[in-house]
């Protein structure tokens, strides 16, 4: 699963300021649900919002690069899923600050959806198929962004 249950544990930024962060485990149906609702299906959003992960609804518009819901996640005590994102946006000092805090599993996200072959591999042998498809679905949507903003006719289109 994704973390602890609602654990609060001090991390370090990269300016050594301590954030608070509240690391949680989720359900493998909530890791799935998170999934569809990165696929594009609003009412998985809509039913993450309502039944206490607002974080991952947050979580997938901040994937989408919306600004707002970045703010939020670093605001409200999600800073490793944020470090997460970035990091899967090839951020080297957001990879970097997964490590250094020990929140392993997150920078192996990241670096499968940056299509790591040894993260691939951590993930198969340390985490249920729900993580897989997580970091599928991240993966689909962030290389499409990407090729949006290297595409001409798709310019300031983020997806």
């Amino acid at each position: 699963m994704l973390g602890k249950r609602k654990k609060e544990v001090q991390v370090r930024d990269h300016e050594f300021e301590f954030l608070t962060t509240i690391v949680r485990d989720y359900p493998a149906k909530v890791i799935l649900a998170w999934a569809k609702s990165i696929d594009g299906e609003g009412k998985f959003t809509l039913w993450l919002s309502e039944n206490g992960y607002p974080e991952l609804a947050m979580g997938t518009y901040a994937i989408y690069l919306k600004d707002e819901a970045r703010t939020w996640l670093m605001k409200n005590g999600f800073p490793h899923l944020m470090a997460m994102i970035n990091a899967a946006e090839g951020n080297k000092k957001a990879q970097a600050w997964l490590m250094a805090n020990k929140l392993e599993l997150y920078f192996h996200l990241a670096m499968a959806i940056e299509d790591e072959k040894l993260s691939w591999k951590w993930i198969q042998m340390n985490c249920g198929i729900e993580l897989f498809i997580l970091a599928k679905s991240i993966k689909k949507i962030k290389d499409q962004i990407e090729e949006n903003h290297n595409d001409i006719h798709s310019y300031g289109k983020d997806y």
